[in-house]
């Protein structure tokens, strides 16, 4: 399946549990020798009354990871295709969050991604005190640069920089650089922000051990709430990504993040593991 071109394999383990190795999940995810993924989901039986479905994401790399917006929607469209459940809204919990999967009308989905967080040692993020633009300074082509960025979880880490010309931006260079710096201990997902007006921006997003994808739920999320922060955007805003378009609402606040946008299932198979 894909969202905006953010690919997945989506396995049902409701009527069965399987455990692949971190091994298996990078064969799998090769877009050469194996199926070819951003990301694994996997659909797991409710484990407790209050909610629907549990919801876990792998990393290309094979490492688990919190969050995933795009895969959210994905989530939801396979439910509904699949007969698993009848239920708008679903309740799915992933690692550590509970998510609200509306499906519209129109097949499209709005997942509720619940409130940022921008408590350093939440995202986590080392610093000496809590701000609302950091910097840090890093090495591109033996050069040391100073990279300005808000720092937020979205149930995961991002850090979202604001750049006038994202064509000619360095996506990978400092993607790397940033994602990698010891000042994020389990890494970031690094967002490239360029505002085109009040409620448009473009993004692109080089995420944890999968690279830059063509498009980035809890990316979307992270710059629109990084721009509302600094007070650089509205509360409804679209979000043009290298995939397609999606939709981000946020009122501030405690408010949760809302984020709307297709889900596409490509194919069913199996494969010899």
């Amino acid at each position: 399946m894909h969202g905006l071109g953010n690919d997945f394999m989506v396995l049902d383990l409701t009527s069965g549990e399987i455990e692949l190795s971190a091994e298996q999940i990078k064969r799998l995810s090769h877009r050469q020798f194996g199926i070819g993924f951003d990301q694994l989901l996997q659909i797991k039986s409710p484990s407790s009354p209050d909610i629907d479905f549990d919801y876990r994401i792998y990393n290309a790399d094979g490492v688990e990871v919190e969050h995933c917006g795009n895969g959210a929607r994905c989530f939801a469209k396979f439910i509904y295709d699949n007969g698993l459940s009848d239920k708008n809204p679903l309740t799915v919990r992933t690692v550590n969050r509970l998510l609200l999967l509306h499906t519209n009308k129109n097949g499209e989905v709005t997942v509720d991604m619940g409130s940022p967080d921008f408590e350093p040692a939440n995202i986590p993020f080392k610093t000496d005190q809590e701000a609302q633009l950091y910097t840090l300074s890093i090495e591109l082509a033996g050069i040391f640069k100073d990279i300005d960025f808000v720092a937020l979880s979205m149930g995961n880490p991002h850090a979202v920089i604001s750049v006038e010309d994202l064509a000619n931006t360095a996506v990978k260079d400092i993607g790397e650089a940033v994602g990698n710096h010891p000042s994020f201990p389990e890494g970031v997902n690094v967002g490239f922000m360029q505002i085109i007006n009040h409620n448009e921006i473009n993004l692109r997003v080089y995420e944890r051990g999968a690279g830059e994808t063509l498009a980035c739920g809890t990316g979307a999320c992270a710059a629109v709430v990084a721009g509302r922060l600094r007070e650089q955007i509205g509360d409804n805003v679209k979000v043009n990504l290298t995939g397609g378009q999606l939709m981000v609402s946020w009122q501030r606040s405690e408010s949760p993040v809302l984020i709307t946008g297709p889900a596409t299932t490509v194919y069913e198979g199996t494969i010899e593991i």
